[in-house]
C-alpha cells in the first residue's frame, strides 16, 4: 500500500495473525483489532499471539492494536476481514454501515455467512452498502502455518479495481510470498468455500483408511464439481486449473495442516460433530460451509455427489463407511 493507504485486519485467528505478519513486513503501521486485551497485552510483551500460530513473530513497534474495532475501523482506508464466517455477521453489526463508507474491504474469509447464506461479498453489498469496485478477496492457495514459517507461498488477489488489487498485492508481496491478481471476486470467494467442503472429505477418507489412490480420483472430481457450481453461481470465463481454484483445493485437501482435513479424519475415525470440533478447539469452515451449499444447490440442482455425501455425514448422521462406498462408484 502507499504511505497515503492505511491498513488494518480484522480478527486474530490463525489467518488474521498470519496476514498482520504479511502486511507489516512491507507497512510501517497495521491496525489490528484483537477481541481479547489480554492477547494485545501478550503480543507487545512477547511479540507473538498467545493463541494462534504462536511461532509467528512481530516487530510490535509495527502494530495499531485495539480491542476497540470503531477505532481500528476509523483509523484505516483499507480492511482486511479475517474472522470465521460463522461469527462474521455478529462481528460486522458492532459497526454501523456509515463507518465502511469510502473503505476498500478485502475478504480472507473462507466461509459462507450462515445467518444469509451468502459469500461475504453478496453479504457486504447487501447488508453493507459496500460497492463491487470497493471489494476484494484474498484467497490461496495458502496455510497459515506456512506463512508464519516463513516458506514460499502464494496469494491471489481479486478486486474488480485493478489498482486496488495491485495495491493489496504489493502490501503483502515479500521474500517468501508471492502474488497475482484476478478480477473472479465470485468465483474465487465461492471455490474457497467449496474446497474446504472437499477437504472434509478427504479427510473422512483418511480417517476410514482409504488410500492416495482413491484419493486422487476424488479430488480430480472435485476439481469438476467445483467448476459446475461456480459456472451456475457466476457465469464467466475462468480457468478452473489455476491456484486460486485447484492449487487451493489441492493444499487444502492434502495438507497435514489443514483444519478441515483434520476434521473430517476424525469424524472418519468414528468422533461425533460434536466431538471433533471439542477436540480440535478451532472452526473447521467446511463444516458450516457444506450446510449453506446443500441449500443454495436445492435451487440450483447443480451435480455434487461429494458436497452431498458430505452433508449427509455431517448432518444427517449417516455412517461414513456407507457413504464413501456409494460415493466411490459415483465417481468412476
Amino acid at each position: 500500500m502507499s504511505n497515503a493507504q492505511r491498513i488494518a485486519v480484522i480478527g486474530a485467528g490463525s489467518w488474521g495473525t498470519a496476514l498482520v505478519k504479511l502486511l507489516s513486513s512491507n507497512n510501517e503501521r497495521v491496525g489490528w483489532w484483537v477481541r481479547r486485551t489480554a492477547t494485545i497485552d501478550h503480543i507487545r510483551k512477547y511479540g507473538h499471539n498467545p493463541d494462534y500460530i504462536s511461532a509467528a513473530q512481530f516487530e510490535v513497534e509495527r502494530l495499531a492494536m485495539d480491542s476497540d474495532i470503531h477505532a481500528v475501523v476509523r483509523d484505516a482506508d483499507v480492511l482486511v476481514i479475517a474472522v470465521p464466517s460463522a461469527f462474521l455477521k455478529a462481528t460486522m453489526e458492532q459497526l454501523d454501515p456509515a463507518e465502511l463508507k469510502g473503505k476498500t474491504v478485502f475478504s480472507a474469509v473462507k466461509g459462507i455467512v450462515p445467518e444469509t447464506n451468502q459469500i461475504v461479498g453478496e453479504y457486504l453489498f447487501q447488508h453493507w452498502g459496500v460497492a463491487e469496485n470497493d471489494f476484494g478477496v484474498i484467497c490461496g492457495p495458502c496455510h497459515a502455518e506456512e506463512v508464519a514459517m516463513e516458506r514460499l507461498s502464494y496469494l491471489t488477489i481479486a478486486c474488480q479495481h485493478r489498482a486496488k488489487a495491485e495495491a493489496m498485492g504489493q502490501a503483502l508481496n515479500g521474500r517468501f510470498m508471492k502474488t497475482s491478481l484476478s478480477d473472479d471476486i465470485y468465483g474465487t470467494e465461492y471455490a474457497a468455500i467449496l474446497k474446504n467442503v472437499i477437504a472434509v472429505c478427504a479427510g473422512i477418507t483418511v480417517g476410514l483408511g482409504y488410500g492416495d489412490n482413491f484419493r486422487a480420483v476424488l479430488v480430480s472430481r472435485a476439481i469438476q464439481e467445483i467448476e459446475r457450481f461456480v459456472t451456475a453461481v457466476h457465469p464467466i470465463a475462468r480457468d478452473i486449473n489455476e491456484p486460486a481454484y485447484l492449487g487451493d483445493l489441492l493444499v487444502t485437501a492434502y495438507s497435514t495442516f489443514s483444519r478441515n482435513r483434520e476434521f473430517g479424519n476424525m469424524v472418519g475415525k468414528g468422533y461425533s460433530v460434536r466431538a471433533a470440533q471439542l477436540e480440535m478447539n478451532m472452526v473447521a469452515e467446511g463444516y458450516y460451509a457444506v450446510k449453506c451449499v446443500h441449500e443454495i444447490n436445492a435451487k440450483l440442482g447443480v451435480d455434487m455427489p461429494i458436497t452431498e455425501t458430505t452433508y449427509r455425514i455431517l448432518y444427517e448422521k449417516m455412517a461414513p463407511m456407507m457413504e464413501m462406498r456409494l460415493l466411490s462408484d459415483r465417481l468412476a
